[in-house]
This record gives C-alpha cells, sequence and structure tokens, in this order.
C-alpha cells in the first residue's frame, strides 16, 4: 500500500517493500509513493540521491513509513541489505540541520514499521546495516 506524498503536503507516504519481490518493484513503490524527479536512475545508489538531496521535495518536511520492514524483499536478503543501508545512510543525512540559529528537526522521517514478533530480528538486521554505514574515522 502507498498512501501518496502530494506536493506541498506533510502526509506519511507510506512503502511496502515486502509486497515486491524484487528491487524494481521497490523502486516503483519509491518512484511514485515520493513522486521522485524523472531523473531518478532506478538503484540503490540513485535512491540514496534522491533521499539525501530532497532538492526535488516541495515541502519542508517529510515522513516516509516502510511498512513490515521486516519483510521486506523477502526474496533477497542483498536486495533487503541495500534497502535498509541506503534509508540509514538517508536517516543520518536527515536526522538534524544544524544552522547558525541552531538545531532544527531533518526534513526526511523514516519509520519502519514491523509485527512483535519480528522486532529483536529486525533491530539486528538494522544494526548489522548500521555497523556498516558508519563513517571511517575522519570521514563525515
Amino acid at each position: 500500500m502507498i498512501h501518496s506524498c502530494w506536493p506541498g503536503s506533510r502526509a506519511p507516504c507510506t512503502i511496502s517493500p515486502s509486497r515486491t519481490h524484487d528491487a524494481d518493484g521497490t523502486f516503483q513503490q519509491f518512484y511514485d509513493g515520493l513522486k521522485l524527479p524523472d531523473s531518478f536512475g532506478w538503484n540503490w545508489d540513485a535512491l540514496s540521491d534522491c533521499l539525501r538531496d530532497l532538492r526535488w521535495l516541495s515541502v519542508d518536511h517529510h515522513v516516509v513509513v516502510i511498512e513490515a520492514a521486516d519483510r521486506a524483499l523477502p526474496d533477497d536478503a542483498a536486495e533487503r541489505r541495500l534497502l535498509f543501508e541506503t534509508l540509514l545512510w538517508a536517516g543520518r543525512r536527515w536526522s538534524f540541520t544544524r544552522n547558525p540559529e541552531g538545531v532544527e528537526s531533518g526534513r526526511l522521517v523514516l519509520v519502519m514499521t514491523c509485527d512483535t514478533a519480528s522486532v529483536a530480528s529486525l533491530k539486528d538486521q538494522l544494526r548489522s546495516c548500521l555497523d556498516a554505514t558508519r563513517p571511517a574515522p575522519g570521514r563525515p
């Protein structure tokens, strides 16, 4: 299920990667749900670029809900890991913004849902991906 995020709204956009069985279907959900630019490259690097830039969005703040994240891309664990790493990089980029007046909330909020029985497994998967996305010492 995708709830579209029309320009100018602050309504959450819901992505359900568990309902697709490949990366292309997941890219399609992001493309449709977030109204990605026509220049979107249909790969993980392009999705990462779009989520970390956000100049193409006409709203100040955006919420993306990833439904049943524990069951994302059920046929391909490597692709699921790339999805999680992409989301973690974007989340890290937009977790807050520093400016001369202080710190503001980021423009992008990512929310992952799962059923209660899957919380520990999802946390382990995300923790593993988080370790892989940590910048090397001395790099931002």
